[in-house]
């Protein structure tokens, strides 16, 4: 498996990304992957801080439209993350923090796609009562996204 991560890590884009000093490398895909984040993380942070009260001047319903950018900033997040990932895969698949960090990344998507399944296409509370099981996926997934975002700095120096 070493030598296959290796090889990978040896790849020409591997070294683009991770050893150019190209503006296009390595700077460029990190400010994608923390755009991405900041869309999914941050949009789907604002969803739940208004679930859990905070903003409610502002209608719910709406909010529903806020899930395409969600799903495309974890797009661009992604495929960002993968191409960091190749540029040094030897490391980052032997930290224990980096799969911590998929992990709650995986279970921060989960809850944004129940929010939107249980919550906005549910259809079944007024904009002043939300009940307290959509409160507990917001406390859920703002965990799951601040759990994701530290890991991920983490392994830049774990």
């Amino acid at each position: 498996m070493d030598a296959f991560l290796e090889q990978i890590q040896q790849s020409g884009f591997a070294k683009f990304v991770g050893e150019s000093g190209s503006i296009w490398g390595y700077p460029t895909i990190l400010f994608l992957h923390t755009l991405g984040l900041a869309a999914v993380a941050g949009l789907s942070a604002g969803v739940d801080l208004r679930l859990l009260g905070f903003g409610k001047g502002i209608a719910l319903a709406p909010l529903d439209k806020l899930f395409s950018i969600m799903w495309w900033g974890f797009g661009i997040s992604a495929a960002s993350g993968t191409a960091l990932l190749v540029a040094d895969p030897v490391t980052k698949l032997h930290q224990v923090v980096f799969y911590v960090k998929l992990l709650f990344v995986a279970l921060g998507v989960i809850s944004m796609q129940m929010i939107r399944n249980r919550v906005f296409r549910a259809n079944s509370f007024a904009d002043d009562v939300v009940p307290a099981p959509a409160k507990r996926l917001a406390i859920l997934s703002l965990v799951f996204w601040i759990g994701a975002t530290t890991a991920g700095r983490l392994i830049a120096y774990l």
